[in-house]
């Protein structure tokens, strides 16, 4: 049986879903991951993946495609072309599965699996419902179990990605911690001067810092590390970065990608979490972690991408002390 997963939106989403794709690649002879360009790089991180099928949805994204844009019958065709037998739709709790759904019983796709609030029609063969209280990742487990495909025995269902590589020429030898100051969303991340001063605290405590950040992120993270830390940014990959995460003693960063890839690679992360989301279902999965933030400010659950409310009080109350003391924390309950 030849199956297809699909998860379209972010890097963090996809590694979210990594659980649920081994689970589908247990029960099936291949399977083919479609996902969009912020998605990408972490399908190709993750066990049990075979094919990597790119697509920009028109429904996805700060910048979608136009539907012209979009080629959906140039999708259709590629996806016809996979002869999957089965298809299981992942989306966060907010998102509608039916649009894929759609083309992919347009695409001939069997067996459609989702979890879906809204009536589904003929689209799907299996319209899964949430569970309440569960974690992204334990949702899209869920959603892959009611489609036929549980998780095997013997994986624990964490997030897991293909084994790393050796970082030592890019991070140096010995122990240190990693901050990552950037996000996809402004709402979700912490000022840059305060994520310099936690950097210039945390080497006053005497741990080395390391720096990363993306390649459009090299000016904020030379501000953060300043002559403190060492400075990656515009240096890594996603692969290159598993590693620098794997071997770190901890991560301190806001809800974003290299916090889920932390987890992915058994790193503790201290998490300054905006509650524009909820924790419960996107704090770092599986890992020892510390939240930091005001769970019960003013944005909580706005889903907003900029702070509505002056002076981005939830996360910026908390202080570079904080921050190093969650981080000592979390390294002396690890050792």
């Amino acid at each position: 049986m030849r199956a297809l997963v699909t998860r379209l939106d972010s890097f963090g989403d996809v590694l979210l879903s990594g659980p649920a794709i081994r689970a589908v690649a247990a029960g099936a002879t291949g399977v083919t991951v479609v996902c969009g360009p912020a998605g990408e790089p972490a399908a190709r991180l993750l066990p049990g993946v075979d094919e990597v099928l790119l697509w920009r949805a028109p429904w996805e994204g700060v910048a979608p495609p136009s539907v012209a844009e979009a080629d959906v019958e140039g999708f259709v065709a590629r996806v016809r072309a996979g002869g999957h037998d089965a298809g299981v739709v992942l989306t966060s709790f907010h998102q509608s599965p039916l649009p894929t759904a759609l083309l992919l019983r347009m695409a001939g796709v069997g067996h459609l699996t989702a979890e879906s609030v809204d009536h589904p029609g003929a689209l799907l063969d299996v319209r899964h419902r949430r569970r309440p209280g569960r974690h992204e990742a334990e949702a899209a487990l869920d959603t892959a179990a009611a489609a036929g495909f549980p998780l095997p025995a013997g994986d624990d269902g964490r997030l897991r990605v293909l084994p790393v590589p050796d970082t030592s020429t890019l991070t140096g030898c010995g122990p240190y911690v990693v901050v990552h100051p950037g996000a996809s969303a402004p709402a979700r991340a912490w000022s840059p001067d305060r994520c310099a001063a936690a950097v210039r605290r945390l080497a006053d405590d005497g741990h080395r810092v390391v720096v990363t950040g993306g390649p459009g992120e090299r000016e904020l993270t030379r501000r953060v590390a300043g002559s403190a830390a060492l400075d990656l940014g515009g240096r890594t990959t996603p692969r290159t970065l598993s590693g620098v995460l794997h071997y770190a003693d901890a991560l301190v960063c806001g809800n974003t990608g290299p916090a889920h890839l932390a987890a992915a690679v058994g790193t503790p992360v201290v998490s300054l979490f905006s509650p524009v989301v909820p924790a419960e279902r996107w704090a770092p999965f599986g890992v020892p972690t510390v939240l930091l933030g005001d769970p019960v400010a003013p944005c909580a659950g706005s889903r907003a991408r900029s702070c509505p409310v002056p002076g981005h009080p939830c996360l910026n109350e908390v202080t570079p002390q904080d921050v190093a003391l969650a981080v000592r924390k979390l390294i002396e309950e690890t050792v």
